[in-house]
């Protein structure tokens, strides 16, 4: 049984939660144009979710998804932080700027957070994805029991069988090609750099669960490949960055429209986990000094002060321009405009 066939999807779809990009207009516009809008909520508290939910429910009455991120709590290293702010001390002072005098965990996992469970258990949304991991049984049965379909990003087999046990209903198969962070369970173990097709055909033979392929589709030709191989839908993210009801600033637009778009790179220095980047400042400068870098997303506070702190001085190359590597392929169009497009070029594949 495919769980998805309940949401009444006209599109196979599912526009990726993208926190720092999406928006309740974006999800709104994906989910009355017939697939699935999603918002990010991981990055914000739970009244936060809760305006950003009603503002979603204001716009459509289609289901949508809220995602979440399931991190392990981060680990606080005094001196290693330190020395990571004293690295990037002269990025700082070349933006007419100091970095933070330390570090704070700026964003709290949905594990430790019952305020946020709460909030999903009273506003029931149709569907909820995890990313980095699991919630304990405990608040599993409380999503289900509110009747919420459940979603969970995986890089790899393992993983996609703790997401089964855990009674996930389908899975998010995240391959290597994505943009934004890998959703890999524990970021320091070794990663098998599955791309987005070999993880789908592996997990949809042995994973036992509906899988939804992700990474590097950015049309209807890449959609209808990814049902093809077994799919029951696909998730787009850097397809949507262009539409303007993305959040996306105008650097990382720019940035999107231009050579950069050809060179993502897999980066541990903005925000202390591996991430597909479009090739920036900030990524150059990770190359040669993300050696020890603080755990997510604690590195991401010193991240996201230096971004502000360039901006003011005119200078975008020190942003999160998450993208994946169909990057080059992005188009500027609404959001409805694109599910358009990809429904088209689906009928054509």
């Amino acid at each position: 049984m495919n769980p998805i066939d309940a949401l009444d999807l006209s599109l196979p779809l599912i526009q990726a939660p993208m926190a720092g990009v999406s928006t309740p207009a974006m999800a709104a516009a994906v989910s009355n144009a017939g697939a699935l809008g999603s918002i990010a909520v991981g990055a914000t508290d739970a009244a936060g979710a809760r305006a950003m939910i009603a503002a979603t429910r204001a716009r459509t009455d289609r289901p949508f998804n809220v995602n979440l991120f399931v991190h392990a709590p981060p680990r606080v290293r005094p001196a290693a932080e330190q020395a990571w702010l004293a690295a990037l001390t002269p990025l700082f002072a070349a933006q007419n700027a100091a970095p933070p005098a330390s570090l704070e965990t700026i964003y709290r996992s949905f594990a430790e957070d019952p305020a946020m469970l709460d909030l999903l258990v009273e506003t029931r949304p149709r569907v909820v994805s995890f990313h980095f991991g699991l919630p304990g049984a405990e608040q599993i049965a409380a999503l289900k029991q509110a009747g919420c379909l459940l979603l969970a990003s995986v890089t790899n087999l393992d993983e996609a069988g703790a997401a089964r046990a855990a009674g996930i209903d389908a899975l998010v198969a995240q391959g290597f090609e994505a943009g934004g962070h890998r959703g890999m369970f524990d970021p320091d173990a070794p990663d098998a750099m599955l791309g987005t097709f070999a993880l789908t055909r592996l997990l949809v033979e042995k994973a036992s669960l509906p899988v939804i392929a992700a990474g590097g589709i950015m049309d209807g030709r890449g959609v209808r490949a990814a049902l093809d191989l077994g799919a029951v839908a696909a998730q787009l993210g850097t397809a949507f960055i262009a539409c303007p009801e993305s959040s996306a600033d105008a650097a990382y637009r720019a940035a999107l429209a231009s050579p950069a778009a050809l060179h993502t790179v897999m980066t541990r220095a903005i925000s202390g986990r591996p991430a597909r980047c479009l090739a920036n400042r900030f990524t150059q400068w990770g190359t040669e000094n993300g050696d020890d870098v603080p755990d997510y997303p604690r590195a991401y506070a010193a991240g996201k002060a230096l971004n502000a702190a360039a901006k003011i001085q005119g200078e975008g190359g020190y942003g999160a321009q998450w993208a994946g590597q169909g990057a080059p392929l992005a188009r500027v169009l609404p959001a409805a405009g694109l599910i358009t497009a990809i429904t088209a070029e689906m009928r054509e594949a």
